[in-house]
Parts: structure tokens; C-alpha cells; sequence
């Protein structure tokens, strides 16, 4: 006669398993992004300006990796919450990230040991690598959209 009310699925249930494995799976492919985009960026970076590339490379992929990271820490941490409590983490890591790129650019802007120009060519690379990479991971995640009804 009391009808039972939905409860979220905990974050070890099995409905999150699939979206947990999607996420490291994203959160994997960005560490190489990363690594590449630091290795790769520093060699270009010397041989295109000398040390202040090497600094702007590893600065940018330093950065790369702080966004990659923490979409990914923030899409973990909202598995299996409501609607409104995965809002609320998608957005409050979203508005950490911007708080701490404007400050390191702002204590970078006074600095004249790394290349800018490295530096954004780095930072651009990783944004557009990580949606790339993010993508790859959704599109092949097996996610269920619909949970079936076992009463019926």
C-alpha cells in the first residue's frame, strides 16, 4: 500500500559501473594527451624559441591537464546523483577551473621566462584534443539511456 519512492543509485551500483568505465577511459586518453602535448610541445617549443618554449609547452600542458582532470574528477564525482546535485558539481568545477586560470594568467602576465605564444598553442591543442578525446569516449561508452521496468 506504500508505494516505494526512487532512490539514486549509490556510487558503486551496477547502473553506474558503465559510466564509471567511460570516464577513466576519457580520463586515461587525457593523461596521454597530456604527456604527448608536454613532450611534443617542448621539443617544438626549443627548437622554435629556445627555453622560454620549453617553459610555455610545460606551463600549457600543465594547464591541458588541470581542465582534462578535472572534467573528468568533476563528471565522476556527479555518477549516479540527481539532476540538480550533478548540476551542482558539473558547475561549481567548472567555475573552480576559470577562478584558477585567471589567476595563473594573471601571475603569468608579470613573468617573461616562457613563450605566450607556445603557450597558447598548447593550451589550444589540449582544449580541442580533450573535446576530441571526450567525444571518442562517450561515443564508444555503453551507456544505457533507458532503464527497463522490471516490475511490468
Amino acid at each position: 500500500m506504500t508505494e516505494q519512492s526512487p532512490v539514486a543509485p549509490q556510487a558503486d551500483d551496477d547502473n553506474t559501473a558503465a559510466e564509471r568505465a567511460m570516464l577513466r577511459a576519457a580520463g586515461r586518453d587525457g593523461l596521454i594527451l597530456v604527456a604527448g602535448l608536454a613532450v611534443l610541445g617542448s621539443v617544438v617549443g626549443y627548437l622554435a624559441v629556445g627555453l622560454p618554449g620549453v617553459w610555455g609547452a610545460l606551463i600549457g600542458a600543465a594547464l591541458a591537464g588541470l581542465f582534462c582532470g578535472a572534467t573528468v574528477l568533476s563528471m565522476m564525482l556527479a555518477v549516479g546523483r540527481s539532476a540538480a546535485g550533478m548540476g551542482a558539481v558539473v558547475m561549481g568545477g567548472w567555475l573552480a577551473k576559470m577562478v584558477i586560470l585567471v589567476a595563473v594568467l594573471a601571475v603569468l602576465s608579470r613573468q617573461d621566462f616562457y613563450d605566450r605564444w607556445v603557450l597558447m598553442v598548447v593550451v589550444l591543442l589540449g582544449a580541442v584534443g580533450s573535446a576530441v578525446l571526450d567525444y571518442r569516449a562517450v561515443k564508444g561508452g555503453r551507456v544505457t539511456y533507458v532503464q527497463p521496468d522490471t516490475k511490468a
